[in-house]
């Protein structure tokens, strides 16, 4: 399972209503496309019959902002990641201000 979380870290708290894309790297397939809940998160893209390989995760950062009335210098984020089990849970949070972002692998 795949998830994913944001949070901006200019308000402190988490980005709502965020679009993200999920793709295969290698086929570039868009697999699925979720929005982020009131909590900044997509607890699952609901995708059935993973594989292992790499795979992308798009952020569209820029229209979340724009709803503040904020710049930003990154309107997409783009993280890629490899999914080594389809058995385990990947969960790859998202921090975001409007000049910087980082990731991490959660659990």
């Amino acid at each position: 399972m795949i998830s994913t979380h944001i949070l901006d870290t200019n308000l402190g708290k988490p980005a709502a209503y965020v679009e993200v894309k999920l793709f295969h790297v290698v086929t570039h397939e868009l697999i699925a496309t979720a929005t982020t809940n009131q909590d900044g998160r997509v607890s699952n893209f609901g995708i059935k019959g993973l594989i292992a390989g790499p795979y992308q995760l798009e952020f569209e950062i820029a229209p979340y902002f724009f709803s503040q009335h904020i710049k930003t210098f990154f309107p997409r984020v783009c993280i890629q990641f490899f999914i080594e089990d389809i058995n385990q849970h990947y969960h790859i949070p998202l921090l975001i201000s409007p000049f910087a972002y980082s990731t991490y692998r959660g659990s």
